[in-house]
């Protein structure tokens, strides 16, 4: 699964350690999903997703798109 949190946690100003804070995860959680190691669970996504008010499907996609 490919995902835009890298894009999406620039363009609102935030740190990496701020977004971990606000999700309420770890700073190196956030490292691994924007490197595209880790595919968080649905609740996290859906809270990423929350957090820069976008949709799901806008922040999370498969490998093919």
């Amino acid at each position: 699964m490919r995902n835009r949190v890298a894009e999406l946690r620039a363009a609102a100003g935030l740190s990496q350690q701020a977004c971990a804070e606000r999700l309420g995860i770890t700073r190196q959680t956030v490292i691994s999903m924007e490197k595209g190691h880790f595919d968080p669970r649905l609740s996290l996504a859906f809270r990423v997703a929350e957090l820069f008010g976008v949709g799901i499907g806008e922040v999370f996609f498969p490998e093919g798109q």
